[in-house]
């Protein structure tokens, strides 16, 4: 990648579009795992529990190498191709859509699916607020108590997050940064031979 940025959605939307009788209501939530992707489908088709398909499509991940497309036995490539088609449409990542279907009594054919499936997703992406996120990486630092006001002060500078911090004698804090700002910010510490830098994997 040649970028530390990627979009996604601020919150779960939802859509909806009709063909011939048939309904497809559309969901669509920002996403960080599988595990979270499985517990809202098992959480879904409770919920809607009589309907026909519930079709789904995921990214995950800043390189977008992760996804999945499912039919949820709609004809192959008919439903989940589409919905996922959607997402790389508006270019987002750390996301998932579910297309639930409730028949209308009247066969839409390949072409109908393809294009319902596509407007239900496409619905629930127009009603998301789209925003930016940032590829980051951490660090662990070491030090004295005497050092803190210079590390708090590098790291507020560098508009770095704190995301464990200990302080006795011996202070340990991690922190996340930016990717692209993570150099610059571990050159800045080091200026400052009394704190000890361990790098994280990654």
């Amino acid at each position: 990648m040649d970028t530390d940025v990627f979009l996604t959605i601020e919150n779960q939307t939802e859509g909806f579009y009709s063909d011939k009788g048939s309904k497809f209501y559309s969901f669509a939530y920002p996403v960080s795992s599988e595990d979270e992707i499985k517990t809202i489908q098992q959480s879904l088709r409770k919920k809607y529990h009589s309907s026909r398909h519930q079709v789904y499509a995921f990214m995950l991940g800043p390189d977008k190498e992760h996804y999945r497309a499912n039919d949820d036995g709609e004809p192959a490539n008919s439903s989940g191709m589409p919905v996922l088609g959607q997402i790389k449409s508006f270019n987002l990542t750390d996301i998932l859509i579910v297309v639930v279907r409730y028949f209308g009594g009247t066969k839409l054919g390949i072409p109908g699916l393809i294009n319902a499936y596509k407007n239900a997703a496409k619905d629930a992406l127009d009603k998301a607020k789209i925003i930016e996120k940032f590829i980051t990486k951490e660090a662990e630092l070491i030090f004295d108590y005497d050092e803190i006001a210079f590390v708090m002060k590098t790291l507020s500078d560098a508009d770095a997050k704190i995301n464990n911090q200990t302080f006795l004698e011996n202070c340990k804090l991690v922190f996340s940064i930016r990717l692209s700002e993570f150099d610059n910010l571990i050159g800045n510490l080091s200026k400052n031979h009394k704190i000890e830098i361990l790098l994280k994997d990654g």
